[in-house]
């Protein structure tokens, strides 16, 4: 076992924090520790000083993005937070539906882990579009900094274990059975979602039109409050006025430094 001293694990948390708004506290030091081992051992890297040196020194940028696939945690689940996904169905769509001069709809999903999220919200807007006779053309981006989770989020199969959440319909209608007995999401939903990396620190977000939602939720409460701040900035300059900002139950806004409006818990909107 190697062990990792306070300035490798100081240096490793810095370098997430400054380059990718990661938090790593004291805490996750052992976390840390054990996601890293086997790259070390498999890498013949004898300390945690040398695997650091190895990883920024890395001109193919591989090194980097095997650190971020393992230091970063992509948890998340279908109807996560159901009463989003309401919000989504009975005051979002059909207010941009009416309102919108075309019916070209864009939605973020920003830290989309494996998946659930953006497909999620393709259900819930197809349903809508079938109850309400109103026709969409929603186009989901799907972004995040983990290779691993965007490719799992490609794969679109889920356990169907974890497909339980959703209503039977949707599970029967939106999802078809794979040769190795997963549940993969269907074609007409796969459709809606644009799979991208990004950086959420990026200071420029290259998007050449304005979103109607953004989804941020549960990825800003690994943010120090500066970057949460800077970064609940860009997401208002990217968003069409009217537009909504879902976060996660567990965060929040300031709202004396932010200029969104708070509509209900972990729901914000820019005003017109």
């Amino acid at each position: 076992m190697i062990e990792i001293s306070d300035k490798e694990y100081r240096a490793i948390s810095e370098f997430m924090g400054n380059n990718y708004g990661i938090k790593l506290g004291e805490a996750k030091k052992t976390l840390i520790k054990g996601r890293l081992q086997n790259l070390l051992t498999e890498k013949k890297i004898a300390s945690f000083a040398e695997y650091y040196d190895y990883v920024i020194n890395d001109q193919s940028g591989d090194a980097l993005t095997e650190m971020i696939n393992k230091v970063t945690t992509n948890y998340t689940y279908f109807m996560r937070e159901p009463k989003h996904f309401d919000c989504l169905r009975d005051e979002v769509l059909p207010y941009f539906t009416k309102t919108m001069n075309t019916k070209d709809l864009r939605i973020w999903s920003a830290g989309c882990s494996s998946g659930e999220e953006a497909y999620n919200i393709g259900m819930v807007i197809q349903d809508y579009i079938k109850s309400s006779n109103q026709f969409i053309n929603a186009k989901i981006l799907a972004t995040d900094i983990s290779n691993r989770a965007l490719e799992a989020a490609q794969k679109a199969e889920y356990l169907n274990e974890n497909i339980d959440t959703l209503p039977l319909n949707w599970r029967t209608e939106y999802f078809k059975m794979s040769s190795n007995g997963k549940s993969v999401v269907d074609d007409k939903i796969k459709s809606m979602i644009r799979l991208a990396y990004l950086n959420l620190m990026d200071p420029y977000f290259p998007f050449k039109k304005k979103f109607h939602v953004i989804f941020c939720r549960n990825v800003m409460i690994y943010f120090d409050n500066k970057s949460k701040d800077d970064l609940v900035e860009r997401y208002y300059d990217v968003l069409e006025p009217g537009g909504y900002l879902f976060i996660g139950h567990s965060e929040a806004l300031n709202r004396d430094r932010t200029r969104f409006k708070y509509i209900k818990p972990a729901i914000y909107r820019k005003e017109k």
